[in-house]
Order: structure tokens, then C-alpha cells, then sequence
């Protein structure tokens, strides 16, 4: 056994499977994005029961408002909310304990590579740097606990729950580890739904400043009834119906259009299944179903490219690189941010890419099938139908997934970035690394490569399948490896069948778009 061999397959390789575990045990007790954006849609869904059409006896709008909305969206909220609050809490106590626990339990963190962008990644935190980072993510949760305890009160008033609203208050206003203004807060709200109501100094300013929404409007009305400001009062009012009509409009978006193409994806399901058992192997599904690629390299080259071009790439090579930028650190821009992610994915992508181009420079050139792009082909619709299918799959794994992982097991953290991000340069920028960059590099690297690679040793439906799995463990949060691994599984049928990686580039490249334009839509609110 060469030294190179040995130094892959005994050090490298468990090296990179350690801190890959390590990572994912991490994420366990990270908090999904879900539930972030579970409340963004329900602020939407809030400001969305607000609207009054000019005809409100007319069934056919009452009929669709309820679609959208629901029967009761004032209940569902509070539930959202009441929800989100207990999580918040739980994840304060686990920072406490995790500050309580840093001296007596020191340790040095790395940050893995991950395939999907993600923020710049850094090489190690000291001791001292990571109890910086855990008191800056205690203000955060005890920043985003006065907000929710703040909403929180305000759906319950608004449902007739005064002393339930009124004890929502009281809690925060006794809190001395916030800031006072959140307090100060509370105390205006409890004045003004309070009976005989009380106006406190400056409720207008705080309320302003401290609340968004539904629910700045909802305490600012209340406010200028009591006040007898009939201008103002209905400046609010249309205001919150202009508001109001927008979010049914982005409700209606985000809502239908996934659920058209998801109902058209099931049809096509039903359709394909229907004709795999009328007409056996000449049935699509069977196309190219079980012949493999011929491939003249072994193991050890699908490890070299893997261990050796994505994990050190992402996790030596490019922290190193992104370590020395003159970028001030944290980043606070957002159009830096998403310059830095963008850099970070193209130097890993482009690493990874030339350690695969060189492993394989010598079995040039390849057999048939190889790393295949043909425009003059049906890539179109097999990338096209293959997102409706993903959808309705991938919707029933991600329900099942939510009820096992409780929101907990992390999420990737553009993600978040996308949602809050509402600057238009830095939008277009995670659009095209997601969009483009992405599902270019993965797909060459998951699909192109290591999907073939595998025939070698497995039937084709189980590359497929070792692949996806494989290509949902290098998202490295433990509570996404159900759902794209469903996704992969999709991505895999649809280029082994249709032998063309331009058919699943389009799916992927369909996939993010689709969740970026929704989480844009979302966070534009």
C-alpha cells in the first residue's frame, strides 16, 4: 500500500468523518429556521385577516379569505406564538448552561464545509471568542423574548384574554436582564387595554419603535380610540387595509403556486406508476433503470475527491484564504455578507472541481455518459417534472421530519440570511449563489461523479440512494437529511434516467429558486 493511499484512507478520511459526526451532533440542539419562518408567514397571515373587501357579504371572497387564512388566524397565531416562546426559553437555559460549563469544559470548534452556500467560515474560537458569541446569542433570545412576550399579550387582549394578556406583561416587565424600553412597553399595553384604560408617557414612540405589523397597528388603534385622534385613527386603519391586501396577495403566492405545481407533480406520479405497471421496462420510470456507467477508477479516487477536494477545501484551504480578506469581522453589511458567502462557495466549489478534474485526468477520455450535458434533448422536462414530483415527496417527509425533530437539529444559515435580508444587491447575489452556483457545482459533484462512481459497486437504485443520503449528510444539520435525501433520491431518478446532468441542474436550480423567492417574499413584509 502506497503512502499516499495510506495517509487518505487511515488519517484524512477519518479525520474528516469525525469532525463531519461532530458537526452533526452539534446541529442536534441547534433550532430549525422552520421555526423562524413559521412566525414570519403567521405576522403575514395576521396582517392578511385585516382586510375588509368593499362587498364583505359576498361568500365567494369570505370562501376565500378562509382558504388562505384559515377559520380562526387569530387562534392559530397565538398557538405559533405560545410555541415560539417555549423554544426561546429552552434555547436560553441551554446558553446559560453552555456559559456556566465553558471554563470547566473548554474546547476548540471548527466549522465543517458544507455544499450549500453558507456564511464565511472561520478556522478556531478561543475560549474567550466563544463566550463572546454565546453572551451575544443570550441578548439576542432575551431580545426576541421581549418581542414575542410583547406580541404575545397583544393576541391575547385582542381575543378578549386580558388578565392572561395582562400576567404575558407583567412577566416582561419585571425582567431587569432586557432593555428597560421593552418594559416600558409592556407597561403602555397593559395601560391601554386595561379598565378603566391608562395613558402612559410616550406610548405612541414606544409602541412605534417596538412593534411591527399586525400588531403595531392593532396597539396603535387602540391607542388614538383612547386619545379621540380621529385623523390619525384612520390614517391607521388604511394603512393597516393597504398592508392587509398585500399579504393576502403574497399569501395567494406563496400558497398557490407550490400547491399547483405540487398537485401536478402528484398527477404526474400517479401517471408514471400507472405506466411502469401497464408497460413493465418500456414504461419511463424504467429507462435506464438498471444499466450502470462504466468507470475505470476505484474507491480510493471517489474518496481523494471528496476528503481531499470538498472536506479540505471547505474546511482548511478556504477559512484559511477568507481568514486573511480585509473584511471587518462580524460582518455587519448585508451585501458584504453575501459577497463573502459567494466567495466562500466559489473558492470551495472551484477546489473541489479541479481535485476531481485532476483524479480523473488520467482514465481521459471518459466512457459514455460521462459528465454529459446535451441541449439537444428532453433535459427540459425531465428537470421540469421532476420539481413537481420533488414537491409533494418532499412536503410528506418534511411533515414526518418536523414531528421527530420538534424544531430542533439546526438549518443552514443562509437561509436566514435570505429571509431578512431586503436589500436588492445582496439579494441578487444569494439568488445566483443558490440558484446557479449551487445546483452547478452539487450536481457535477453528487450527480455527475459520485452517483456513477458508485455503480461500480451498487445496482444504480442503490447509488441513488447512498448518494442522496450522502449528499443530505454534507448539509451537516441533522434535521434536513430526511428531506434532501428525499430530494436527492428525486435528483438521482431523474439523471439516471434521462443520462443528462442539464435535467437535474434545472430541478435544483428550480428547487432553490423556488425557497428563495418565497423567503424574499416573506421577509419583504
Amino acid at each position: 500500500m502506497t503512502l499516499k493511499r495510506l495517509i487518505l484512507i487511515f488519517i484524512l478520511t477519518p479525520i474528516a468523518v469525525l469532525l463531519a459526526v461532530s458537526a452533526l451532533f452539534n446541529s442536534w440542539q441547534e433550532p430549525q429556521f422552520q421555526s423562524r419562518l413559521e412566525l414570519y408567514q403567521t405576522n403575514i397571515a395576521l396582517q392578511a385577516q385585516a382586510w375588509q373587501s368593499e362587498d364583505s357579504n359576498d361568500n365567494n371572497i369570505q370562501a376565500i379569505r378562509e382558504a388562505i387564512l384559515g377559520e380562526q388566524p387569530l387562534e392559530s397565531a397565538t398557538k405559533q406564538y405560545q410555541e415560539a416562546r417555549a423554544s426561546v426559553e429552552a434555547n436560553l437555559d441551554k446558553v446559560n448552561n453552555k456559559l456556566a460549563q465553558l471554563r470547566s469544559q473548554p474546547e476548540i470548534t471548527l466549522t465543517p464545509p458544507k455544499p450549500l452556500p453558507d456564511v464565511p467560515p472561520t478556522t478556531k474560537t478561543s475560549q474567550g471568542g466563544q463566550q463572546q458569541q454565546l453572551q451575544q446569542s443570550l441578548k439576542q433570545l432575551q431580545k426576541l423574548l421581549a418581542e414575542l412576550n410583547l406580541r404575545l399579550g397583544i393576541l391575547q387582549a385582542q381575543q378578549g384574554q386580558t388578565d392572561t394578556a395582562f400576567k404575558t406583561w407583567s412577566e416582561l416587565q419585571q425582567r431587569s436582564d432586557i432593555n428597560p424600553e421593552f418594559g416600558e412597553t409592556a407597561a403602555v399595553l397593559s395601560g391601554l387595554w386595561s379598565n378603566p384604560p391608562r395613558l402612559l408617557p410616550n406610548p405612541q414612540e414606544l409602541i412605534q419603535k417596538n412593534l411591527e405589523g399586525w400588531f403595531r397597528s392593532t396597539a396603535l388603534i387602540q391607542l388614538y380610540q383612547l386619545q379621540q385622534r380621529q385623523d390619525a385613527l384612520s390614517a391607521v386603519k388604511a394603512a393597516q387595509q393597504e398592508s392587509a391586501a398585500q399579504a393576502v396577495i403574497k399569501l395567494a403566492v406563496i400558497g398557490t403556486i407550490p400547491t399547483l405545481a405540487a398537485l401536478i407533480g402528484l398527477i404526474v406520479l400517479i401517471l408514471l406508476f400507472a405506466q411502469r405497471l401497464l408497460k413493465g421496462k418500456a414504461s419511463l420510470l424504467a429507462q435506464n433503470a438498471d444499466l450502470p456507467w462504466s468507470t475505470p477508477w476505484d474507491g480510493e479516487t471517489i474518496l481523494q475527491v471528496f476528503v481531499v477536494g470538498f472536506f479540505f477545501m471547505g474546511q482548511i484551504f478556504v477559512p484559511l484564504v477568507i481568514s486573511v480578506l480585509p473584511i471587518p469581522r462580524p460582518v455587519a453589511d448585508v451585501r458584504l455578507q453575501a459577497f463573502s458567502v459567494l466567495v466562500s462557495y466559489l473558492l470551495v466549489a472551484s477546489g473541489a472541481l479541479l481535485v476531481l478534474y485532476f483524479s480523473l485526468k488520467r482514465f481521459f477520455p471518459l466512457p459514455e455518459f460521462w459528465f454529459r450535458f446535451r441541449f439537444q434533448d428532453n433535459w427540459f422536462l425531465w428537470g421540469l417534472g421532476g420539481y413537481c414530483t420533488a414537491l409533494p415527496i418532499v412536503v410528506v417527509v418534511s411533515l414526518i421530519n418536523q414531528q421527530l425533530w420538534q424544531g430542533q437539529g439546526g438549518s443552514n444559515p443562509l437561509l436566514q440570511l435570505a429571509l431578512e435580508s431586503q436589500n436588492g444587491v445582496a439579494l441578487g447575489i444569494f439568488f445566483f449563489t443558490a440558484a446557479i452556483a449551487a445546483p452547478f457545482f452539487e450536481e457535477i459533484l453528487f450527480r455527475g461523479f459520485l452517483l456513477p462512481s458508485l455503480t461500480r459497486y451498487l445496482p444504480v437504485w442503490g447509488s441513488i440512494f447512498v448518494s442522496s443520503l450522502l449528499f443530505a449528510i454534507a448539509h451537516l444539520s441533522l434535521s434536513e437529511i430526511l428531506p434532501l435525501t428525499a430530494l436527492g433520491i428525486v435528483l438521482g431518478v431523474v439523471y439516471t434516467r434521462s443520462r443528462n446532468l442539464l435535467a437535474p441542474m434545472l430541478l435544483h436550480s428550480l428547487w432553490n429558486s423556488g425557497t428563495l423567492l418565497s423567503l424574499f417574499t416573506l421577509g419583504s413584509n
